[in-house]
C-alpha cells in the first residue's frame, strides 16, 4: 500500500524523496529571503540593543564620553557580572570600546561608545520612533 504523497512506480518512495528535498530547498530559500530582506531593511530592530541592560549601557555612553564599570554599575543599579557579560557582547560586536588601566595599583576599566555603536544606536531611536508614530497614528 503507497503511503499518502508516495508516488506509486517502480521507484518507490525515491519521487517522493526527491518532492520532499525540493519542498525544504524551496522553504530554506524563502526564510533565507526573508532574513535577508529583514536585515536590509532600515528600520530593522537591533536585537543587541533591544535587551534592557544593553540599552541601558549604550543609553548611558551616548550621553558621555566615557563611564568606568563602577559608574555605569552605579547607574544601571547591577551586579559586576551582569554588567560584565551585556558589556562584553556590546564589545563584541564593536559597539562599545573597553580600556583597562590602573590609578595606583587599582584597576580601573572604562567604556566608550564607538563610531559604529553610535550609528547602531541612533538607528535603534529612528525604529523606535516610528514605531510610537506609527502607534498614535494608528
Amino acid at each position: 500500500m503507497a503511503r499518502h504523497g508516495a508516488a506509486p512506480d517502480a521507484r518507490g518512495g525515491a519521487r517522493k524523496r526527491e518532492d520532499d528535498k525540493e519542498s525544504l530547498r524551496s522553504v530554506k530559500g524563502k526564510a533565507t529571503e526573508a532574513t535577508e530582506a529583514t536585515e536590509a531593511t532600515p528600520a530593522a530592530l537591533d536585537r543587541l540593543i533591544h535587551e534592557r541592560m544593553r540599552l541601558g549601557i549604550v543609553s548611558a555612553l551616548a550621553a558621555n564620553e566615557s563611564l568606568t564599570f563602577n559608574e555605569l554599575k552605579g547607574l544601571l543599579q547591577t551586579t559586576d557580572g551582569n554588567l560584565s557579560v551585556h558589556a562584553r557582547k556590546l564589545e563584541e560586536a564593536g559597539y562599545i570600546s573597553c580600556t583597562k588601566s590602573f590609578e595606583g595599583r587599582m584597576p580601573k576599566t572604562a567604556y566608550a561608545l564607538t563610531v559604529p555603536g553610535r550609528k547602531a544606536f541612533e538607528r535603534y531611536l529612528d525604529h523606535m520612533e516610528a514605531l510610537i508614530r506609527a502607534a498614535r497614528d494608528g
